[in-house]
């Protein structure tokens, strides 16, 4: 089998079923990437036949709730405890003690929590956008970092993350907007970055005051797809997939705040991160922003061993920017962990 050939494949527990790609040997040291909202393993076809070419055993699942794994109808079902459950069960499928883990978006939320409850299961962390310490803390520990000279209070009561509130406000309005046209939806997210975007409140913070996505037009508008981020075989398999799974699994992520927070108020070492970890923050995230907030403060008091890294992207990174994400996660690995270089 050539080293760049992905493979599907599929693990089944008595808790849940997990789709998953793979490339690289079976011997080689796991590099696991976990993908967010709303995407699929597919997020990481740029990521998975390079590493395993490199001698990695590259692997991208679908979560719960996403693609070919399993579905469930409740929100609780999409808590971070239930998933980062699901990714210990796939480390143990593979036979292997520890692996690399890398996530984007809500995927980064899954690699920090598995970094801080499971360390002995994590040679190193890698994140894109989302720094630890936030996300997976709840919608409350995100509104206290939030930029209040960009965002006023009176106006902007949760910053950036007006957003999530409105998940938990009008759930069923905001998913139905993504489904009413869902190749709609994802020629308008998966957005290059914008530099003109600097300075200025992010389009998501005007959700709440919109009455909804896409300018509480209750439907995507009809844009061009961003050649720079996916192609148009990319964008039917987004839309196929979720045409059959609904956008509940990937919307329920944002429906356990509260349960998150006291899952990671139950991280060991205090919270503290001992193992390598690198953070790729986009220059052009407006939403998730590391470059005019407070956001990546924490995660600089709780990561002993921390290399942050900016890259002139916007939230899609790993899929907008492939070369330069490829690179400096290379990079980073060779100087950090050369013994898992190569199996």
């Amino acid at each position: 089998m050539s080293l760049f050939q992905i493979t599907e494949n599929t693990f089944r527990s008595a808790r849940n079923s997990t789709f998953y790609f793979a490339s690289g040997p079976s011997r080689g040291t796991p590099i696991i990437f976990v993908h967010g909202w709303p995407e699929l393993a597919l997020s990481w076809r740029h990521q998975l036949p390079v590493f395993g070419a490199l001698g990695f055993r590259a692997i991208a699942p679908d979560l719960r709730g996403h693609g070919r794994s399993s579905l469930y109808s409740t929100h609780d079902a999409y808590a971070q405890r239930e998933i980062v459950a699901d990714m210990i069960e796939l480390l143990d499928s593979l036979g292997k003690e520890k692996a690399i883990w890398v996530g984007h978006d809500w995927g980064a939320s899954v690699v920090w929590n598995i970094a801080s409850h499971h360390p002995d299961r994590c040679l190193a962390a890698a994140n894109l956008c989302v720094p630890y310490a936030t996300l997976e803390r709840g919608l409350d520990v995100l509104v206290g970092l939030v930029n209040r000279d960009l965002y006023p209070q009176s106006e902007y009561p949760f910053g950036n993350w007006e957003y999530q509130r409105f998940y938990e406000e009008h759930f069923a309005k905001a998913t139905g907007a993504m489904e009413a046209n869902v190749a709609g939806t994802f020629k308008a997210l998966f957005r290059a970055g914008n530099p003109d975007g600097k300075c200025k409140p992010a389009p998501l913070s005007q959700t709440r005051r919109d009455g909804g996505w896409f300018g509480g037009k209750g439907t995507a508008p009809n844009v061009p797809r961003d050649e720079r981020v996916i192609t148009e075989n990319d964008l039917h398999a987004y839309a196929s997939a979720y045409e059959r799974t609904s956008f509940f699994g990937t919307d329920s992520l944002y429906m356990n705040h509260a349960a998150n927070a006291r899952y990671a108020s139950e991280a060991l070492n205090d919270g503290y991160l001992d193992m390598p970890v690198l953070f790729l923050e986009a220059a052009y995230d407006y939403t998730c922003d590391c470059v005019n907030s407070p956001l990546t403060e924490p995660m600089k008091k709780l990561c002993r061993d921390l290399a942050i890294e900016r890259i002139e992207s916007g939230h899609w990174m790993a899929q907008e920017k492939p070369v330069e994400v490829n690179a400096r996660l290379g990079q980073w690995l060779g100087a950090r962990i050369p013994q898992a270089w190569g199996g």
